[in-house]
Protein backbone atom coordinates (compact mmCIF):
# COMPACT_ATOMS: atom_id res chain seq x y z
CA UNK A 1 0.00 0.00 0.00
CA UNK A 2 1.08 3.60 -0.54
CA UNK A 3 2.04 5.87 2.44
CA UNK A 4 -1.34 7.64 2.49
CA UNK A 5 -3.29 4.38 2.61
CA UNK A 6 -0.93 2.99 5.25
CA UNK A 7 -1.43 6.01 7.50
CA UNK A 8 -5.21 5.93 7.05
CA UNK A 9 -5.16 2.29 8.08
CA UNK A 10 -3.06 3.16 11.17
CA UNK A 11 -5.46 5.91 12.25
CA UNK A 12 -8.48 3.60 12.01
CA UNK A 13 -6.96 1.58 14.85
CA UNK A 14 -7.56 4.51 17.20
CA UNK A 15 -10.69 4.20 19.40
CA UNK A 16 -13.71 5.88 17.81
CA UNK A 17 -11.92 6.69 14.54
CA UNK A 18 -13.57 5.39 11.37
CA UNK A 19 -12.23 5.37 7.84
CA UNK A 20 -13.71 8.79 6.96
CA UNK A 21 -12.25 10.47 10.04
CA UNK A 22 -8.91 8.79 9.39
CA UNK A 23 -8.87 10.10 5.82
CA UNK A 24 -9.61 13.64 7.01
CA UNK A 25 -6.73 13.50 9.49
CA UNK A 26 -4.29 12.20 6.90
CA UNK A 27 -5.21 14.84 4.31
CA UNK A 28 -4.97 17.48 7.03
CA UNK A 29 -1.43 16.30 7.77
CA UNK A 30 -0.57 16.43 4.06
CA UNK A 31 -1.12 20.20 4.20
CA UNK A 32 1.49 20.61 6.94
CA UNK A 33 5.14 21.42 6.35
CA UNK A 34 7.82 18.73 6.75
CA UNK A 35 9.11 20.45 9.90
CA UNK A 36 5.65 20.42 11.48
CA UNK A 37 5.28 16.71 10.68
CA UNK A 38 8.71 15.94 12.14
CA UNK A 39 7.80 17.84 15.31
CA UNK A 40 4.55 15.90 15.63
CA UNK A 41 6.34 12.62 15.01
CA UNK A 42 8.95 13.43 17.64
CA UNK A 43 6.25 14.21 20.20
CA UNK A 44 4.54 10.89 19.52
CA UNK A 45 7.82 8.96 19.61
CA UNK A 46 8.84 10.47 22.97
CA UNK A 47 5.40 10.37 24.58
CA UNK A 48 6.13 7.49 26.94
CA UNK A 49 9.75 8.48 27.51
CA UNK A 50 8.77 11.51 29.59
CA UNK A 51 5.96 9.91 31.58
CA UNK A 52 6.03 8.04 34.88
CA UNK A 53 3.37 6.09 36.75
CA UNK A 54 2.58 7.70 40.10
CA UNK A 55 3.55 5.29 42.88
CA UNK A 56 0.79 6.69 45.10
CA UNK A 57 -2.31 6.75 42.86
CA UNK A 58 -1.49 5.15 39.48
CA UNK A 59 -1.84 8.37 37.48
CA UNK A 60 0.73 9.23 34.80
CA UNK A 61 2.81 12.42 34.78
CA UNK A 62 6.35 13.67 34.31
CA UNK A 63 7.12 13.18 38.00
CA UNK A 64 6.48 10.73 40.82
CA UNK A 65 4.38 11.44 42.77
CA UNK A 66 2.10 13.18 40.29
CA UNK A 67 1.13 16.89 40.72
CA UNK A 68 -2.28 15.94 42.12
CA UNK A 69 -0.82 13.79 44.89
CA UNK A 70 1.76 16.51 45.65
CA UNK A 71 -0.85 19.26 45.93
CA UNK A 72 -1.08 20.16 49.61
CA UNK A 73 -4.34 22.07 49.04
CA UNK A 74 -6.21 18.92 48.02
CA UNK A 75 -8.65 17.20 50.37
CA UNK A 76 -6.43 14.30 51.40
CA UNK A 77 -9.17 12.45 53.28
CA UNK A 78 -11.36 11.88 50.20
CA UNK A 79 -10.31 9.36 47.55
CA UNK A 80 -12.07 9.00 44.19
CA UNK A 81 -11.49 5.56 42.65
CA UNK A 82 -11.67 5.53 38.84
CA UNK A 83 -11.26 2.75 36.30
CA UNK A 84 -8.61 4.43 34.16
CA UNK A 85 -6.65 7.62 33.63
CA UNK A 86 -9.13 8.96 31.06
CA UNK A 87 -11.79 9.12 33.78
CA UNK A 88 -9.41 10.98 36.08
CA UNK A 89 -8.69 13.52 33.33
CA UNK A 90 -12.44 14.01 32.77
CA UNK A 91 -12.97 14.92 36.44
CA UNK A 92 -9.96 17.24 36.46
CA UNK A 93 -11.03 19.05 33.29
CA UNK A 94 -14.50 19.52 34.75
CA UNK A 95 -12.96 21.21 37.81
CA UNK A 96 -15.59 19.85 40.19
CA UNK A 97 -13.54 17.71 42.59
CA UNK A 98 -10.74 18.67 44.97
CA UNK A 99 -9.84 15.37 46.59
CA UNK A 100 -7.30 12.73 45.55
CA UNK A 101 -7.69 9.92 43.03
CA UNK A 102 -6.83 6.28 42.68
CA UNK A 103 -6.56 4.68 39.24
CA UNK A 104 -7.51 0.99 39.20
CA UNK A 105 -6.10 0.43 35.74
CA UNK A 106 -8.67 -2.29 35.13
CA UNK A 107 -12.22 -3.48 35.70
CA UNK A 108 -14.30 -6.59 36.21
CA UNK A 109 -15.61 -7.83 32.86
CA UNK A 110 -16.43 -11.55 32.54
CA UNK A 111 -17.06 -11.24 28.79
CA UNK A 112 -13.52 -9.92 28.28
CA UNK A 113 -12.06 -12.26 30.90
CA UNK A 114 -10.93 -9.28 33.00
CA UNK A 115 -10.61 -9.24 36.77
CA UNK A 116 -9.00 -6.91 39.29
CA UNK A 117 -5.63 -8.38 40.15
CA UNK A 118 -4.56 -8.98 43.74
CA UNK A 119 -1.84 -6.38 43.19
CA UNK A 120 -4.39 -3.78 42.05
CA UNK A 121 -6.62 -4.42 45.07
CA UNK A 122 -3.70 -4.26 47.53
CA UNK A 123 -2.44 -1.06 45.89
CA UNK A 124 -5.84 0.54 46.52
CA UNK A 125 -6.05 -0.66 50.12
CA UNK A 126 -2.53 0.59 50.82
CA UNK A 127 -3.45 3.99 49.42
CA UNK A 128 -6.57 4.23 51.59
CA UNK A 129 -4.62 3.22 54.70
CA UNK A 130 -1.78 5.65 53.97
CA UNK A 131 -4.23 8.53 53.66
CA UNK A 132 -6.39 7.35 56.56
CA UNK A 133 -9.20 8.25 54.16
CA UNK A 134 -12.60 9.21 55.55
CA UNK A 135 -14.48 8.72 52.27
CA UNK A 136 -13.90 6.52 49.24
CA UNK A 137 -15.91 7.46 46.15
CA UNK A 138 -16.26 4.51 43.78
CA UNK A 139 -16.53 6.30 40.43
CA UNK A 140 -16.98 3.38 38.06
CA UNK A 141 -18.88 3.77 34.82
CA UNK A 142 -22.68 3.23 34.80
CA UNK A 143 -22.66 0.04 32.78
CA UNK A 144 -22.52 -3.67 33.56
CA UNK A 145 -18.72 -3.79 33.89
CA UNK A 146 -18.81 -0.72 36.12
CA UNK A 147 -21.45 -2.32 38.34
CA UNK A 148 -19.44 -5.53 38.67
CA UNK A 149 -16.31 -3.56 39.49
CA UNK A 150 -18.24 -1.51 42.04
CA UNK A 151 -19.63 -4.54 43.87
CA UNK A 152 -16.22 -6.23 43.83
CA UNK A 153 -14.60 -3.18 45.40
CA UNK A 154 -17.41 -2.76 47.88
CA UNK A 155 -16.96 -6.33 49.10
CA UNK A 156 -13.19 -5.87 49.34
CA UNK A 157 -13.53 -2.65 51.33
CA UNK A 158 -16.10 -4.08 53.71
CA UNK A 159 -13.86 -7.08 54.48
CA UNK A 160 -10.49 -5.30 54.58
CA UNK A 161 -8.70 -4.60 57.82
CA UNK A 162 -6.77 -1.52 58.79
CA UNK A 163 -9.38 0.94 57.51
CA UNK A 164 -11.28 3.50 59.57
CA UNK A 165 -14.37 2.09 61.24
CA UNK A 166 -16.29 5.16 60.15
CA UNK A 167 -15.01 5.01 56.54
CA UNK A 168 -17.73 6.27 54.23
CA UNK A 169 -18.07 4.49 50.90
CA UNK A 170 -20.08 6.27 48.24
CA UNK A 171 -20.86 5.89 44.56
CA UNK A 172 -21.72 8.37 41.82
CA UNK A 173 -25.48 8.84 41.58
CA UNK A 174 -27.87 9.93 38.82
CA UNK A 175 -26.73 12.21 36.07
CA UNK A 176 -24.62 9.65 34.24
CA UNK A 177 -26.66 7.73 31.64
CA UNK A 178 -26.80 3.96 32.07
CA UNK A 179 -24.38 2.38 29.63
CA UNK A 180 -22.45 5.64 29.24
CA UNK A 181 -18.85 6.52 30.04
CA UNK A 182 -17.36 9.14 32.34
CA UNK A 183 -14.88 10.27 29.69
CA UNK A 184 -17.73 11.45 27.41
CA UNK A 185 -19.80 13.18 30.11
CA UNK A 186 -19.98 16.96 30.19
CA UNK A 187 -19.13 19.11 33.21
CA UNK A 188 -22.70 19.50 34.45
CA UNK A 189 -23.39 15.77 34.21
CA UNK A 190 -20.26 14.94 36.18
CA UNK A 191 -21.05 17.61 38.76
CA UNK A 192 -24.57 16.24 39.29
CA UNK A 193 -23.30 12.67 39.61
CA UNK A 194 -20.59 13.66 42.06
CA UNK A 195 -22.73 15.91 44.25
CA UNK A 196 -25.58 13.38 44.36
CA UNK A 197 -23.42 10.36 45.17
CA UNK A 198 -25.03 7.82 47.48
CA UNK A 199 -23.71 5.84 50.40
CA UNK A 200 -22.75 2.34 49.28
CA UNK A 201 -23.74 -1.01 50.71
CA UNK A 202 -23.85 -4.59 49.56
CA UNK A 203 -27.40 -4.87 50.83
CA UNK A 204 -29.47 -1.75 50.34
CA UNK A 205 -27.30 1.31 49.69
CA UNK A 206 -26.47 2.16 53.31
CA UNK A 207 -22.93 1.74 54.61
CA UNK A 208 -22.73 0.41 58.20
Amino acid sequence: MDPVTNLISSFTRFPGVGSKSARRMVFYLLKKTPSELRELGARIASLKDDLRTCSECGNISEGDPCPICRDALRDRRTLCVVEDIEDLVSFEQAGIYNGLYHVLGGRVSPFDDEELSDESVEFLLSHIRALDAREVIIATNPKMEGDLTYYTLLEVLNEAGGLREDLKITRLAFGLPVGGSIEFADRMTLHTALESRVTASLENGGRL
